[in-house]
Protein backbone atom coordinates (compact mmCIF):
# COMPACT_ATOMS: atom_id res chain seq x y z
CA UNK A 1 0.00 0.00 0.00
CA UNK A 2 2.77 2.43 0.88
CA UNK A 3 4.44 2.03 -2.52
CA UNK A 4 1.14 2.41 -4.37
CA UNK A 5 0.31 5.63 -2.52
CA UNK A 6 3.74 7.05 -3.30
CA UNK A 7 3.42 6.22 -6.99
CA UNK A 8 0.05 7.94 -7.12
CA UNK A 9 1.54 11.01 -5.47
CA UNK A 10 4.32 11.18 -8.03
CA UNK A 11 2.30 10.37 -11.16
CA UNK A 12 1.28 14.02 -11.64
CA UNK A 13 4.89 15.16 -11.52
CA UNK A 14 6.32 13.53 -14.59
CA UNK A 15 5.46 16.20 -17.17
CA UNK A 16 8.32 18.39 -15.96
CA UNK A 17 7.03 21.44 -17.80
CA UNK A 18 9.25 23.98 -16.12
CA UNK A 19 12.81 22.85 -16.50
CA UNK A 20 16.11 23.18 -18.28
CA UNK A 21 18.31 20.26 -19.27
CA UNK A 22 19.63 20.06 -15.72
CA UNK A 23 16.30 18.92 -14.40
CA UNK A 24 14.96 17.09 -17.43
CA UNK A 25 17.18 14.04 -17.46
CA UNK A 26 15.94 12.44 -14.27
CA UNK A 27 15.18 8.87 -13.34
CA UNK A 28 11.39 8.35 -13.33
CA UNK A 29 10.17 9.24 -9.85
CA UNK A 30 7.54 6.51 -9.92
CA UNK A 31 10.33 3.92 -10.00
CA UNK A 32 11.32 4.94 -6.48
CA UNK A 33 9.73 3.85 -3.22
CA UNK A 34 9.71 5.37 0.23
CA UNK A 35 12.14 2.69 1.36
CA UNK A 36 14.93 3.78 -0.97
CA UNK A 37 14.04 7.39 -1.76
CA UNK A 38 14.43 10.67 0.13
CA UNK A 39 17.77 9.48 1.48
CA UNK A 40 20.02 12.18 0.01
CA UNK A 41 19.72 15.87 -0.87
CA UNK A 42 19.84 14.84 -4.54
CA UNK A 43 16.68 12.78 -4.03
CA UNK A 44 14.93 15.85 -2.67
CA UNK A 45 16.25 17.93 -5.54
CA UNK A 46 14.89 15.46 -8.10
CA UNK A 47 11.53 15.36 -6.38
CA UNK A 48 11.34 19.16 -6.07
CA UNK A 49 12.14 19.48 -9.78
CA UNK A 50 9.14 17.30 -10.47
CA UNK A 51 6.89 19.74 -8.63
CA UNK A 52 7.41 22.27 -11.43
CA UNK A 53 4.97 20.34 -13.59
CA UNK A 54 2.30 21.87 -11.34
CA UNK A 55 2.80 25.27 -12.97
CA UNK A 56 0.30 26.26 -15.63
CA UNK A 57 1.76 26.01 -19.11
CA UNK A 58 1.02 25.17 -22.73
CA UNK A 59 0.04 21.61 -21.79
CA UNK A 60 -2.56 22.77 -19.24
CA UNK A 61 -5.69 23.12 -21.43
CA UNK A 62 -4.38 26.63 -21.70
CA UNK A 63 -7.42 28.17 -23.39
CA UNK A 64 -9.33 27.53 -20.16
CA UNK A 65 -6.95 29.96 -18.43
CA UNK A 66 -7.17 32.78 -20.98
CA UNK A 67 -10.60 34.27 -20.23
CA UNK A 68 -11.80 33.41 -23.74
CA UNK A 69 -15.43 34.15 -22.80
CA UNK A 70 -14.82 37.34 -20.84
CA UNK A 71 -16.23 40.69 -21.90
CA UNK A 72 -13.02 41.35 -23.86
CA UNK A 73 -13.43 38.45 -26.30
CA UNK A 74 -16.40 37.41 -28.45
CA UNK A 75 -15.74 33.74 -29.21
CA UNK A 76 -19.26 32.26 -29.31
CA UNK A 77 -18.47 28.69 -28.29
CA UNK A 78 -15.46 28.50 -25.95
CA UNK A 79 -16.27 28.50 -22.23
CA UNK A 80 -19.89 29.53 -22.77
CA UNK A 81 -20.91 28.45 -19.27
CA UNK A 82 -18.20 30.58 -17.62
CA UNK A 83 -18.86 33.73 -19.60
CA UNK A 84 -22.65 33.61 -19.73
CA UNK A 85 -23.67 32.25 -16.34
CA UNK A 86 -24.88 28.77 -17.24
CA UNK A 87 -22.67 26.92 -14.76
CA UNK A 88 -24.37 23.96 -13.09
CA UNK A 89 -23.23 21.50 -10.45
CA UNK A 90 -21.17 18.86 -12.23
CA UNK A 91 -20.52 15.33 -11.13
CA UNK A 92 -16.80 15.98 -10.90
CA UNK A 93 -14.31 18.76 -11.58
CA UNK A 94 -10.75 17.97 -12.65
CA UNK A 95 -9.52 21.17 -11.05
CA UNK A 96 -10.49 19.89 -7.60
CA UNK A 97 -8.88 16.49 -8.06
CA UNK A 98 -5.76 17.77 -9.86
CA UNK A 99 -5.03 20.52 -7.38
CA UNK A 100 -5.43 18.21 -4.40
CA UNK A 101 -3.21 15.69 -6.16
CA UNK A 102 -0.58 18.40 -6.46
CA UNK A 103 -0.98 19.37 -2.81
CA UNK A 104 -0.47 15.75 -1.76
CA UNK A 105 2.82 15.71 -3.67
CA UNK A 106 3.90 18.97 -2.01
CA UNK A 107 3.01 17.60 1.42
CA UNK A 108 5.04 14.46 0.71
CA UNK A 109 8.27 16.43 0.32
CA UNK A 110 7.60 18.48 3.45
CA UNK A 111 6.91 15.34 5.49
CA UNK A 112 10.03 13.57 4.29
CA UNK A 113 12.15 16.66 4.88
CA UNK A 114 10.91 16.85 8.49
CA UNK A 115 12.23 13.33 9.19
CA UNK A 116 15.45 13.60 7.16
CA UNK A 117 18.39 12.55 9.33
CA UNK A 118 21.04 14.41 7.35
CA UNK A 119 21.96 18.07 7.11
CA UNK A 120 18.67 19.99 7.04
CA UNK A 121 20.35 23.04 5.51
CA UNK A 122 20.99 21.03 2.34
CA UNK A 123 17.21 20.81 1.82
CA UNK A 124 16.38 24.48 2.39
CA UNK A 125 15.63 25.39 -1.23
CA UNK A 126 13.57 22.26 -1.88
CA UNK A 127 11.47 22.84 1.23
CA UNK A 128 10.92 26.42 0.10
CA UNK A 129 9.77 25.20 -3.31
CA UNK A 130 7.31 22.76 -1.73
CA UNK A 131 5.82 25.55 0.42
CA UNK A 132 5.51 27.77 -2.65
CA UNK A 133 3.72 25.10 -4.68
CA UNK A 134 1.35 24.22 -1.86
CA UNK A 135 0.38 27.90 -1.60
CA UNK A 136 0.13 28.13 -5.40
CA UNK A 137 -2.33 25.23 -5.54
CA UNK A 138 -4.41 26.39 -2.59
CA UNK A 139 -4.69 29.83 -4.17
CA UNK A 140 -6.24 28.32 -7.28
CA UNK A 141 -8.62 26.30 -5.12
CA UNK A 142 -9.54 29.52 -3.30
CA UNK A 143 -10.24 31.34 -6.57
CA UNK A 144 -12.33 28.49 -7.93
CA UNK A 145 -14.21 27.29 -4.87
CA UNK A 146 -13.60 29.64 -1.93
CA UNK A 147 -13.00 27.84 1.36
CA UNK A 148 -11.85 24.22 0.97
CA UNK A 149 -10.57 21.49 3.30
CA UNK A 150 -7.01 22.21 4.40
CA UNK A 151 -4.76 19.17 4.17
CA UNK A 152 -1.17 19.59 5.31
CA UNK A 153 -0.07 15.99 5.16
CA UNK A 154 -0.29 13.27 2.53
CA UNK A 155 -3.28 11.03 3.17
CA UNK A 156 -4.10 7.40 2.53
CA UNK A 157 -7.49 5.79 2.04
CA UNK A 158 -7.99 5.41 5.81
CA UNK A 159 -7.16 8.98 6.81
CA UNK A 160 -9.96 10.65 8.80
CA UNK A 161 -9.05 13.99 7.16
CA UNK A 162 -10.75 12.74 4.01
CA UNK A 163 -14.05 13.48 5.75
CA UNK A 164 -13.20 16.86 7.22
CA UNK A 165 -15.57 19.75 6.47
CA UNK A 166 -14.50 22.76 4.45
CA UNK A 167 -12.27 25.35 6.08
CA UNK A 168 -13.33 28.95 5.63
CA UNK A 169 -11.73 31.02 2.88
CA UNK A 170 -10.07 33.04 5.65
CA UNK A 171 -8.34 29.97 7.08
CA UNK A 172 -7.22 29.00 3.57
CA UNK A 173 -5.82 32.50 3.00
CA UNK A 174 -3.95 32.30 6.31
CA UNK A 175 -2.31 29.03 5.18
CA UNK A 176 -1.42 30.44 1.75
CA UNK A 177 0.21 33.53 3.20
CA UNK A 178 2.04 31.51 5.85
CA UNK A 179 3.36 29.05 3.25
CA UNK A 180 4.49 31.88 0.98
CA UNK A 181 6.36 33.55 3.81
CA UNK A 182 8.14 30.26 4.56
CA UNK A 183 8.99 30.01 0.87
CA UNK A 184 10.35 33.58 0.88
CA UNK A 185 12.53 32.75 3.86
CA UNK A 186 14.02 29.64 2.23
CA UNK A 187 14.27 30.31 -1.51
CA UNK A 188 17.38 31.75 -3.20
CA UNK A 189 17.34 35.18 -4.79
CA UNK A 190 17.05 35.26 -8.57
CA UNK A 191 20.66 36.47 -8.94
CA UNK A 192 21.93 33.27 -7.26
CA UNK A 193 20.02 30.87 -9.52
CA UNK A 194 22.39 29.50 -12.15
CA UNK A 195 21.66 29.91 -15.85
CA UNK A 196 21.05 26.16 -16.15
CA UNK A 197 18.43 26.36 -13.39
CA UNK A 198 16.55 29.41 -14.63
CA UNK A 199 12.85 28.81 -14.14
CA UNK A 200 13.21 27.76 -10.51
CA UNK A 201 11.15 29.84 -8.09
CA UNK A 202 13.15 32.66 -6.54
CA UNK A 203 12.72 34.61 -3.32
CA UNK A 204 11.50 37.56 -5.40
CA UNK A 205 9.03 35.30 -7.22
CA UNK A 206 7.50 34.19 -3.93
CA UNK A 207 7.29 37.84 -2.80
CA UNK A 208 5.54 38.86 -6.01
CA UNK A 209 3.12 35.95 -5.74
CA UNK A 210 2.36 36.81 -2.13
CA UNK A 211 1.63 40.39 -3.22
CA UNK A 212 -0.82 38.99 -5.81
CA UNK A 213 -2.62 36.98 -3.12
CA UNK A 214 -2.73 39.94 -0.73
CA UNK A 215 -4.27 42.25 -3.33
CA UNK A 216 -6.75 39.58 -4.41
CA UNK A 217 -7.99 38.87 -0.90
CA UNK A 218 -8.01 42.50 0.25
CA UNK A 219 -10.13 43.62 -2.69
CA UNK A 220 -12.38 40.55 -2.41
CA UNK A 221 -13.12 41.37 1.22
CA UNK A 222 -13.62 45.05 0.41
CA UNK A 223 -15.92 44.57 -2.60
CA UNK A 224 -17.50 41.12 -2.20
CA UNK A 225 -17.39 40.56 1.53
CA UNK A 226 -18.89 37.36 2.91
CA UNK A 227 -21.80 36.94 0.46
CA UNK A 228 -20.07 34.08 -1.35
CA UNK A 229 -19.16 32.16 1.83
CA UNK A 230 -20.76 28.74 2.27
CA UNK A 231 -23.38 28.16 4.95
CA UNK A 232 -21.81 27.82 8.39
CA UNK A 233 -18.48 29.30 7.32
CA UNK A 234 -16.74 31.40 9.93
CA UNK A 235 -15.85 34.95 8.95
CA UNK A 236 -12.48 36.70 9.21
CA UNK A 237 -11.15 37.12 12.73
CA UNK A 238 -10.41 40.80 12.01
CA UNK A 239 -10.59 43.40 9.26
CA UNK A 240 -7.27 42.78 7.53
CA UNK A 241 -7.96 44.72 4.31
CA UNK A 242 -5.59 47.61 4.99
CA UNK A 243 -2.94 45.33 6.47
CA UNK A 244 -3.00 43.18 3.34
CA UNK A 245 -2.87 46.19 1.03
CA UNK A 246 0.07 47.69 2.90
CA UNK A 247 2.05 44.45 2.72
CA UNK A 248 1.18 44.11 -0.98
CA UNK A 249 2.57 47.62 -1.57
CA UNK A 250 5.76 46.88 0.38
CA UNK A 251 6.44 43.55 -1.34
CA UNK A 252 5.68 44.97 -4.78
CA UNK A 253 8.06 47.86 -4.17
CA UNK A 254 10.82 45.44 -3.23
CA UNK A 255 10.42 43.51 -6.49
CA UNK A 256 10.00 46.68 -8.59
CA UNK A 257 13.30 48.04 -7.30
CA UNK A 258 15.18 44.77 -7.71
CA UNK A 259 17.80 44.94 -10.45
CA UNK A 260 17.11 41.32 -11.39
CA UNK A 261 14.04 42.39 -13.38
CA UNK A 262 13.21 44.85 -16.12
CA UNK A 263 10.55 45.25 -18.78
CA UNK A 264 11.39 43.59 -22.09
CA UNK A 265 11.41 46.72 -24.23
CA UNK A 266 13.37 46.79 -27.48
CA UNK A 267 11.16 49.31 -29.25
CA UNK A 268 14.22 51.52 -29.79
CA UNK A 269 15.41 48.87 -32.25
CA UNK A 270 13.73 49.77 -35.55
CA UNK A 271 13.74 46.10 -36.56
CA UNK A 272 11.19 45.45 -33.79
CA UNK A 273 8.64 47.87 -35.32
CA UNK A 274 7.51 48.84 -31.80
CA UNK A 275 6.15 45.33 -31.21
CA UNK A 276 8.01 44.37 -28.02
CA UNK A 277 4.66 43.68 -26.32
CA UNK A 278 3.95 41.04 -28.95
CA UNK A 279 7.30 39.27 -29.21
CA UNK A 280 7.74 39.11 -25.43
CA UNK A 281 5.40 36.12 -25.35
CA UNK A 282 7.03 34.03 -28.07
CA UNK A 283 10.76 34.25 -27.29
CA UNK A 284 12.46 30.93 -28.01
CA UNK A 285 15.71 31.89 -29.68
CA UNK A 286 17.23 34.69 -31.74
CA UNK A 287 14.98 33.77 -34.66
CA UNK A 288 11.76 34.28 -32.70
CA UNK A 289 11.67 38.05 -33.22
CA UNK A 290 13.01 40.42 -35.88
CA UNK A 291 15.55 41.90 -33.46
CA UNK A 292 17.28 38.59 -32.82
CA UNK A 293 16.76 38.62 -29.03
CA UNK A 294 16.93 35.26 -27.26
CA UNK A 295 15.62 33.93 -23.96
CA UNK A 296 18.52 35.35 -21.98
CA UNK A 297 17.29 38.87 -22.72
CA UNK A 298 13.94 38.33 -20.98
CA UNK A 299 14.17 39.77 -17.47
CA UNK A 300 10.44 40.48 -17.25
CA UNK A 301 9.14 36.99 -16.44
CA UNK A 302 9.36 36.32 -12.69
CA UNK A 303 7.43 33.05 -12.32
CA UNK A 304 7.10 31.03 -15.50
CA UNK A 305 6.93 27.58 -17.03
CA UNK A 306 9.99 26.71 -19.08
CA UNK A 307 9.67 24.94 -22.42
CA UNK A 308 12.11 23.79 -25.05
CA UNK A 309 11.27 22.59 -28.54
CA UNK A 310 13.49 19.52 -28.15
CA UNK A 311 13.67 18.79 -24.43
CA UNK A 312 10.21 19.96 -23.27
CA UNK A 313 8.00 20.96 -26.22
CA UNK A 314 4.74 22.79 -25.64
CA UNK A 315 2.73 20.10 -27.43
CA UNK A 316 0.00 22.60 -28.19
CA UNK A 317 -1.04 23.96 -31.57
CA UNK A 318 -0.37 27.48 -30.40
CA UNK A 319 -0.43 29.43 -33.67
CA UNK A 320 -3.50 27.55 -34.88
CA UNK A 321 -5.56 27.99 -31.71
CA UNK A 322 -4.55 31.58 -31.01
CA UNK A 323 -5.66 32.62 -34.50
CA UNK A 324 -9.29 31.88 -33.52
CA UNK A 325 -9.56 34.44 -30.74
CA UNK A 326 -11.82 37.39 -31.60
CA UNK A 327 -11.53 40.54 -29.45
CA UNK A 328 -14.60 42.60 -28.62
CA UNK A 329 -15.53 46.19 -29.39
CA UNK A 330 -15.12 46.87 -25.67
CA UNK A 331 -11.47 45.82 -25.65
CA UNK A 332 -10.64 47.75 -28.80
CA UNK A 333 -12.02 50.97 -27.36
CA UNK A 334 -10.03 50.44 -24.15
CA UNK A 335 -6.77 51.11 -25.99
CA UNK A 336 -5.95 54.80 -25.46
CA UNK A 337 -4.58 57.27 -27.95
CA UNK A 338 -0.95 58.32 -27.67
CA UNK A 339 -1.95 61.43 -25.71
CA UNK A 340 -3.26 59.18 -22.94
CA UNK A 341 -6.88 60.13 -23.58
CA UNK A 342 -9.71 57.70 -24.37
CA UNK A 343 -11.30 57.31 -27.79
CA UNK A 344 -14.00 59.95 -28.13
CA UNK A 345 -15.15 62.60 -30.57
CA UNK A 346 -13.39 65.33 -28.59
CA UNK A 347 -10.01 63.59 -28.81
CA UNK A 348 -8.34 65.01 -31.91
CA UNK A 349 -5.94 62.06 -32.09
CA UNK A 350 -8.72 59.49 -32.53
CA UNK A 351 -9.11 58.42 -36.16
CA UNK A 352 -12.65 57.06 -35.97
CA UNK A 353 -14.03 53.92 -37.63
CA UNK A 354 -14.52 54.90 -41.26
CA UNK A 355 -11.97 52.30 -42.41
CA UNK A 356 -10.60 49.23 -40.61
CA UNK A 357 -7.19 50.84 -40.17
CA UNK A 358 -8.44 54.31 -39.19
CA UNK A 359 -9.02 53.41 -35.56
CA UNK A 360 -5.38 52.33 -35.20
CA UNK A 361 -4.18 55.88 -35.84
CA UNK A 362 -2.23 57.34 -32.90
CA UNK A 363 -3.09 54.40 -30.65
CA UNK A 364 -1.39 52.38 -27.92
CA UNK A 365 1.23 50.05 -29.46
CA UNK A 366 -0.39 47.11 -27.64
CA UNK A 367 -3.46 47.42 -29.85
CA UNK A 368 -1.57 46.22 -32.91
CA UNK A 369 0.82 44.02 -30.90
CA UNK A 370 -1.98 42.01 -29.29
CA UNK A 371 -4.73 42.20 -31.92
CA UNK A 372 -3.01 42.80 -35.23
CA UNK A 373 -4.03 45.25 -37.90
CA UNK A 374 -6.53 44.29 -40.59
CA UNK A 375 -6.33 45.56 -44.15
CA UNK A 376 -8.81 48.16 -45.35
CA UNK A 377 -10.25 45.70 -47.87
CA UNK A 378 -11.19 43.14 -45.20
CA UNK A 379 -14.58 41.43 -45.16
CA UNK A 380 -16.83 40.91 -42.14
CA UNK A 381 -17.92 37.31 -42.32
CA UNK A 382 -19.15 36.05 -38.95
CA UNK A 383 -16.39 37.06 -36.50
CA UNK A 384 -15.88 40.27 -34.54
CA UNK A 385 -13.70 41.56 -37.35
CA UNK A 386 -10.60 41.56 -35.14
CA UNK A 387 -7.92 38.92 -34.81
CA UNK A 388 -5.22 37.99 -32.36
CA UNK A 389 -1.44 38.23 -32.38
CA UNK A 390 -0.70 37.64 -28.70
CA UNK A 391 1.28 34.40 -28.28
CA UNK A 392 1.52 33.97 -32.07
CA UNK A 393 5.11 33.22 -33.09
CA UNK A 394 7.15 35.41 -35.42
CA UNK A 395 8.20 32.55 -37.69
CA UNK A 396 5.58 29.80 -37.37
CA UNK A 397 7.07 26.49 -36.30
CA UNK A 398 5.90 23.08 -37.32
CA UNK A 399 2.66 21.88 -35.83
CA UNK A 400 2.67 21.60 -32.03
CA UNK A 401 6.31 22.69 -31.73
CA UNK A 402 5.88 26.28 -30.53
CA UNK A 403 7.62 26.21 -27.17
CA UNK A 404 8.20 29.68 -25.73
CA UNK A 405 8.23 30.03 -21.95
CA UNK A 406 4.80 30.65 -20.45
CA UNK A 407 4.50 33.64 -18.11
CA UNK A 408 2.65 33.05 -14.85
CA UNK A 409 3.74 36.25 -13.13
CA UNK A 410 5.73 39.05 -14.76
CA UNK A 411 7.03 42.45 -13.75
CA UNK A 412 4.17 44.20 -15.56
CA UNK A 413 1.70 42.63 -13.14
CA UNK A 414 3.78 43.76 -10.16
CA UNK A 415 3.52 47.36 -11.40
CA UNK A 416 -0.23 46.99 -11.79
CA UNK A 417 -0.68 45.34 -8.39
CA UNK A 418 1.29 48.13 -6.73
CA UNK A 419 -0.70 50.95 -8.30
CA UNK A 420 -4.05 49.33 -7.55
CA UNK A 421 -3.06 48.53 -3.96
CA UNK A 422 -1.95 52.14 -3.34
CA UNK A 423 -5.16 53.57 -4.80
CA UNK A 424 -7.35 51.10 -2.92
CA UNK A 425 -5.60 51.67 0.39
CA UNK A 426 -5.31 55.47 0.36
CA UNK A 427 -7.95 56.52 -2.20
CA UNK A 428 -5.23 58.52 -3.93
CA UNK A 429 -1.94 57.92 -5.70
CA UNK A 430 0.90 60.33 -6.27
CA UNK A 431 2.34 61.00 -9.72
CA UNK A 432 5.70 59.69 -8.52
CA UNK A 433 4.06 56.38 -7.58
CA UNK A 434 2.39 56.14 -10.97
CA UNK A 435 5.67 56.95 -12.66
CA UNK A 436 7.47 54.20 -10.76
CA UNK A 437 4.85 51.61 -11.73
CA UNK A 438 2.32 51.55 -14.54
CA UNK A 439 3.79 54.46 -16.45
CA UNK A 440 6.65 52.11 -17.32
CA UNK A 441 4.08 50.05 -19.22
CA UNK A 442 2.64 53.11 -20.90
CA UNK A 443 6.10 54.22 -22.01
CA UNK A 444 6.62 50.87 -23.73
CA UNK A 445 3.20 51.30 -25.35
CA UNK A 446 3.99 54.90 -26.43
CA UNK A 447 1.12 56.30 -24.36
CA UNK A 448 1.34 59.49 -22.31
CA UNK A 449 1.94 58.95 -18.61
CA UNK A 450 -1.02 58.67 -16.26
CA UNK A 451 -1.01 61.64 -13.89
CA UNK A 452 -3.52 63.31 -11.63
CA UNK A 453 -3.69 66.20 -14.07
CA UNK A 454 -4.47 63.80 -16.93
CA UNK A 455 -7.33 62.33 -14.91
CA UNK A 456 -8.83 65.80 -14.58
CA UNK A 457 -8.38 66.24 -18.32
CA UNK A 458 -10.22 62.96 -18.97
CA UNK A 459 -13.11 64.10 -16.79
CA UNK A 460 -13.39 67.35 -18.71
CA UNK A 461 -12.99 65.69 -22.13
CA UNK A 462 -15.62 63.00 -21.52
CA UNK A 463 -18.00 65.03 -19.35
CA UNK A 464 -17.81 62.34 -16.67
CA UNK A 465 -19.82 62.80 -13.50
CA UNK A 466 -17.48 60.54 -11.56
CA UNK A 467 -15.10 61.84 -8.94
CA UNK A 468 -11.38 62.26 -9.56
CA UNK A 469 -10.71 59.20 -7.39
CA UNK A 470 -13.20 57.03 -9.27
CA UNK A 471 -11.74 57.95 -12.65
CA UNK A 472 -8.19 57.32 -11.42
CA UNK A 473 -9.21 53.83 -10.29
CA UNK A 474 -10.98 53.25 -13.61
CA UNK A 475 -7.77 54.15 -15.44
CA UNK A 476 -5.67 51.83 -13.29
CA UNK A 477 -8.13 49.00 -13.90
CA UNK A 478 -8.28 49.79 -17.62
CA UNK A 479 -4.50 49.63 -17.81
CA UNK A 480 -4.61 46.23 -16.14
CA UNK A 481 -7.24 44.91 -18.54
CA UNK A 482 -5.22 45.99 -21.57
CA UNK A 483 -1.77 44.90 -20.41
CA UNK A 484 -2.82 41.50 -19.05
CA UNK A 485 -5.26 40.68 -21.85
CA UNK A 486 -5.57 36.90 -22.36
CA UNK A 487 -3.29 36.10 -19.43
CA UNK A 488 -6.07 34.71 -17.28
CA UNK A 489 -6.84 37.63 -14.96
CA UNK A 490 -10.07 39.13 -16.27
CA UNK A 491 -12.71 36.90 -14.63
CA UNK A 492 -11.02 36.98 -11.23
CA UNK A 493 -10.46 40.73 -11.45
CA UNK A 494 -14.14 41.35 -12.17
CA UNK A 495 -15.09 39.09 -9.28
CA UNK A 496 -12.82 40.73 -6.71
CA UNK A 497 -13.97 44.17 -7.85
CA UNK A 498 -17.57 43.07 -7.38
CA UNK A 499 -18.45 43.98 -10.99
CA UNK A 500 -18.82 40.56 -12.63
CA UNK A 501 -22.56 40.83 -13.28
CA UNK A 502 -22.38 44.43 -14.46
CA UNK A 503 -19.61 43.81 -16.98
CA UNK A 504 -20.60 40.40 -18.31
CA UNK A 505 -24.38 40.76 -18.48
CA UNK A 506 -23.94 42.94 -21.53
CA UNK A 507 -24.00 42.38 -25.30
CA UNK A 508 -20.66 41.61 -26.93
CA UNK A 509 -20.04 43.36 -30.20
CA UNK A 510 -17.35 43.59 -32.84
CA UNK A 511 -16.52 46.01 -35.65
CA UNK A 512 -18.37 49.28 -36.07
CA UNK A 513 -20.64 49.13 -39.11
CA UNK A 514 -21.61 52.78 -39.09
CA UNK A 515 -24.96 53.70 -40.59
CA UNK A 516 -26.89 56.68 -41.82
CA UNK A 517 -24.58 59.68 -41.83
CA UNK A 518 -21.54 57.59 -40.86
CA UNK A 519 -20.03 55.76 -43.83
CA UNK A 520 -17.61 52.91 -43.29
CA UNK A 521 -16.05 50.15 -45.34
CA UNK A 522 -19.12 48.07 -44.48
CA UNK A 523 -22.04 50.50 -44.90
CA UNK A 524 -22.50 53.61 -47.00
CA UNK A 525 -23.72 56.95 -45.65
CA UNK A 526 -27.31 55.91 -46.37
CA UNK A 527 -26.98 52.84 -44.17
CA UNK A 528 -26.88 50.34 -47.03
CA UNK A 529 -24.77 47.22 -46.59
CA UNK A 530 -21.71 46.93 -48.82
CA UNK A 531 -20.21 43.76 -50.25
CA UNK A 532 -17.56 43.71 -47.51
CA UNK A 533 -20.24 42.95 -44.91
CA UNK A 534 -21.87 39.51 -45.04
CA UNK A 535 -24.82 40.28 -42.80
CA UNK A 536 -26.22 36.74 -43.17
CA UNK A 537 -23.22 35.42 -41.23
CA UNK A 538 -24.38 37.22 -38.07
CA UNK A 539 -27.31 35.35 -36.56
CA UNK A 540 -27.70 38.04 -33.87
CA UNK A 541 -27.65 40.86 -36.39
CA UNK A 542 -26.50 44.34 -35.39
CA UNK A 543 -26.78 46.56 -32.34
CA UNK A 544 -26.39 50.28 -31.79
CA UNK A 545 -24.04 50.93 -28.91
CA UNK A 546 -22.01 53.84 -27.59
CA UNK A 547 -18.62 54.03 -29.30
CA UNK A 548 -15.80 56.52 -29.55
CA UNK A 549 -17.81 58.36 -32.20
CA UNK A 550 -21.18 58.27 -30.52
CA UNK A 551 -23.91 55.66 -30.92
CA UNK A 552 -23.22 53.48 -33.96
CA UNK A 553 -24.28 50.07 -35.25
CA UNK A 554 -21.87 47.19 -34.63
CA UNK A 555 -21.94 43.49 -35.44
CA UNK A 556 -23.52 41.62 -32.52
CA UNK A 557 -21.88 38.38 -31.45
CA UNK A 558 -23.64 37.76 -28.15
CA UNK A 559 -26.94 39.28 -26.99
CA UNK A 560 -27.47 40.77 -23.54
CA UNK A 561 -30.17 38.14 -22.94
CA UNK A 562 -27.54 35.41 -23.47
CA UNK A 563 -25.88 36.28 -20.16
CA UNK A 564 -27.37 35.76 -16.72
CA UNK A 565 -24.50 35.99 -14.27
CA UNK A 566 -25.34 36.53 -10.61
CA UNK A 567 -23.58 36.53 -7.27
CA UNK A 568 -23.42 32.73 -7.23
CA UNK A 569 -20.99 32.80 -10.16
CA UNK A 570 -18.27 34.39 -8.06
CA UNK A 571 -17.38 30.79 -7.17
CA UNK A 572 -17.75 27.42 -8.86
CA UNK A 573 -19.91 24.69 -7.32
CA UNK A 574 -18.32 21.93 -5.29
CA UNK A 575 -18.49 18.84 -7.56
CA UNK A 576 -21.28 16.48 -6.56
CA UNK A 577 -18.96 13.45 -6.54
CA UNK A 578 -16.87 15.06 -3.80
CA UNK A 579 -20.00 15.74 -1.72
CA UNK A 580 -21.08 12.13 -2.23
CA UNK A 581 -17.68 10.97 -0.97
CA UNK A 582 -17.69 13.46 1.91
CA UNK A 583 -21.19 14.57 3.02
CA UNK A 584 -19.56 17.09 5.38
CA UNK A 585 -18.75 19.34 2.40
CA UNK A 586 -21.21 22.23 2.16
CA UNK A 587 -22.19 23.46 -1.31
CA UNK A 588 -21.50 27.05 -2.38
CA UNK A 589 -24.44 29.49 -2.23
CA UNK A 590 -26.90 29.42 -5.10
CA UNK A 591 -26.12 25.92 -6.40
Amino acid sequence: MKKIIYILACSCLLGLNACQDSFLNLDPLDSKTDAVYFKTPEHFREYANGLYSQLIGWRSSILDHMDIQSDLITNPSNQWNIGHGTINVGYDDSRWTSLYGNIRADNMLLEKAATYAGDQSALTQYIGEAYFFRAYNYFYLLQYFGGVPILTKSLDTESPELYYPRNSRYEVVDLILSDLQKAIDKLPIEQNISSSDKGHISKQGAKAFKARVLLYEATWRKNVGTKADFEGSTGPTSDQVNTYLEECIALSEEVMKDQAYSLWNYNSDTRMNNMSSRYLFCIEDAESNPGGYGRETNKEFIVYSVFDRDAAPGKFQLNLNMAYVYPSRKLMDMFLCKNGLPVCENNEQFGGYHTPTAEYKNRDYRMEAYVGKSADNMTLNGTSGYGNMKFITYKPAQEREESANYSILRLAEVYLNYAEAVMTRYNKIEDTQLDASINNLRRRANVASLTNALVDQIITLTGSTKSHEEVMMDEIRRERAVELYMEGFRFDDLKRWGTLEKELNQPRCGRVLGGVGYATTFKDANGNNLSTYNSSAYVNGELKIETGHGELSCVLLSKKSDSSLSSRHYLYPIPQHQINLNPNLKQNPGY
